[in-house]
């Protein structure tokens, strides 16, 4: 229950307040002009309320409070305990997917452009993430035949003798040749960030003046190279959606509700030109419609990458004016938070609400797919219910070694990458998959029945004898015992068979049609845990076979390792190096370079 006694102890100060439930884990952040005002009101909701922030107080035990000077500072604070803590209660900003991003590398001395799918604190620009991976992968080629940079590993350029591929055929400056100089290479980097940004107008007006020095200088083939460049940047902006007249950049907020619901839609128009969008879903939020709005943009913009310098809202959030101030801080210059009521603006708002509007349809699509699907397990495997959540377990090893299990979770016909997990064998040895599968599924089993928390339909890679095995210990651990949980086993056998579905107490195993949608689904979970658990395991493999290598060079240890693999960037690269690029790195001197080298290269002659 919420605190009865808090009130006395808390000042009338700007803050924090952070509820926490019986184990001290955080239920929701908060942050406030006036904390005892602000939890005042809770205690009011707690006592006479019904609603969804009645029942987080009723798990609520304990509320710290930090406080801060200005409530700005609470803003800030807020933003980065939610990111740190992630509460249940709170809205948390999140794709279904993990979309992909581009990162610039401007932090090296000869930058890259690359695709991840995790922002780091490192220097680097990041764009995106992109809805569409092949729209992102299209962007990447079109950069890459415009401005030839880099694509090698490592941050560290590691000089070459002789170009590689792309240096052969034009598709890289080959500054590793020193082919290039490093303010020319930069100003192409520059022309990259600004593709990424938008800004395509400004630099095709900037190429054609530069197009238009050269040829004066007579710098005919420079020239050309522009002027390929200006035509197939063109052909981009030909596909491009114009919005607006105008050249500023904005991002335009929708916001649809449906009963509990909320979905939203940013349409970022950059340059006038729409560039990309997001889209979230939250299902049952805490707060009006208005607060909700100030947490979205609070947590959006908390990195401060790529501001524009307008943001159109459907309506004013809770503190506008803190808001504004903090995001300007953020961006640098001034920030425009605008409500439109007519004109232009207006329109965008319209756009971007039927945006979101659009993700409720595609839910709702979703779902009627889902309870259709779901239904067809139920009668064709028999289930005792619909199978919402569905875990898949596998074992990878190579002869017993480096044995590695994995389990991968579905939820309503979407994988749930957040509860996909690796499991490092403890305790067999040798080739034995029975006994590894029964202690993978011994630490999950017990782990579920400590936290409530087991799958509707539990699947093992395997035949008749991995299922044996599955239900021995579920009876050991007492979750055979619960009588919602299905088990299956999943097995590829003849060709000219299929796949074949085991399940407990029935002699025959099901076998479904090739094209049938419940077996297509069951394979995709089951080839999903199979790719999860090969590529942990692989992973392991290179590891262990990296380190047997340089462990066995005399003077090489831990420190040194990891220096050689930080600058040199691969064992690659480490095989390939010369003495004198050997001793480039921190605590390695003639003598080791020499014994590297000779450890790898065995017949060449010592250098003199």
């Amino acid at each position: 229950m919420f605190p009865p006694d808090l009130l006395a102890a808390t000042p009338h100060s700007p803050g924090v307040y952070l509820m926490l439930d019986k184990k001290s884990g955080v239920l929701y952040v908060g942050k406030a002009k006036d904390l005892r005002k602000r939890l005042a009101s809770y205690a009011r909701i707690a006592q006479t309320g019904q609603d969804k922030t009645a029942v987080m107080l009723s798990h609520v035990h304990k509320v710290d409070t930090l406080l801060t000077r200005t409530e700005k500072e609470a803003l800030i604070l807020e933003a980065s305990l939610i990111k740190k803590h992630r509460p249940r209660y709170n809205i948390i900003l999140r794709d279904d997917k993990n979309y992909p991003l581009l990162k610039v590398t401007i932090q090296e001395e000869w930058p890259r452009v690359l695709m991840t799918r995790r922002r780091k604190k490192d220097g680097a620009r990041y764009f995106g993430p992109y809805s569409s991976p092949s729209a992102m992968w299209a962007t990447l080629r079109l950069l890459a035949s415009l401005f030839p940079l880099r694509r090698c590993k490592g941050a560290q350029l590691q000089p070459r003798t002789r170009p590689c591929l792309n240096g052969q055929m034009h598709n890289c400056l080959a500054p590793c040749m020193g082919l290039t100089d490093r303010t020319g290479y930069l100003e192409m980097v520059t022309r990259v960030i600004m593709v990424l940004e938008g800004h395509n107008r400004d630099l095709i007006t900037a190429m054609g003046q530069q197009m238009a020095l050269a040829a004066h200088e007579l710098e005919f083939e420079r020239a050309a190279i522009i002027r390929d460049q200006i035509q197939a940047l063109s052909r981009t902006l030909e596909k491009q959606v114009i919005v607006a007249t105008h050249s500023r950049d904005q991002d335009i907020f929708g916001l649809a509700r449906k009963d509990a619901s909320l979905a939203l839609a940013i349409l970022l128009v950059r340059n006038g030109t729409i560039s990309g969008s997001r889209t979230f879903f939250l299902a049952d939020p805490i707060g009006d419609d208005a607060n909700i709005l100030s947490q979205v943009l609070n947590q959006y913009y908390d990195q401060g990458d790529n501001l524009p310098q307008e943001i159109l809202l459907p309506l004013e959030p809770e503190d506008k004016d803190l808001l504004t101030e903090r995001l300007s801080d953020l961006r640098g210059e001034t920030v425009q938070l605008l409500i439109p009521q007519r004109g232009d603006r207006m329109q965008l708002i319209a756009m971007a609400n039927a945006n979101a509007q659009q993700l409720f349809a595609e839910r709702d699509h979703k779902e009627q797919s889902w309870q259709t699907l779901a239904d067809a397990m139920v009668k064709s495997l028999h289930l005792h219910h619909p199978p919402d959540t569905i875990e898949c377990l596998d074992i990878s090893n190579t002869s017993g070694q480096l044995a590695v299990g994995s389990l991968v979770c579905f939820e309503r016909g979407e994988a749930a990458s957040h509860k996909f997990r690796h499991y490092k064998i403890r305790t067999i040895d040798g080739p034995d998959d029975y006994a590894m599968m029964a202690e993978v599924l011994e630490r999950r089993l017990k782990r579920g029945l400590e936290e409530n928390d087991l799958p509707d339909l539990l699947m093992v890679d395997g035949g008749r004898g991995q299922l044996g095995i599955a239900l021995r210990v579920a009876r050991e651990t007492g979750a055979g015992d619960i009588l919602e949980l299905d088990w299956l086993g999943i097995a590829k056998e003849k060709e000219e068979e299929g796949e074949k579905l085991y399940k407990p107490g029935r002699k025959n195993p099901i076998i479904l049609p090739a094209h049938n949608p419940v077996l297509l689904y069951l394979m995709r979970i089951r080839d999903e845990s199979h790719r999860y658990g090969v590529s942990f395991h692989r992973k392991l493999r290179n590891k262990s076979t990296l380190a047997s290598e340089l462990d066995t060079i005399s003077g090489i240890g831990p420190k040194k390792k990891q220096m050689l693999l930080k600058t040199m960037g691969s064992l690659t690269q480490i095989k390939q190096a010369s003495e004198e690029a050997l001793t480039q790195v921190p605590g390695i001197g003639p003598e080791l370079a020499r014994e590297i080298r000779h450890h790898f290269h065995p017949s060449e002659q010592p250098e003199a």
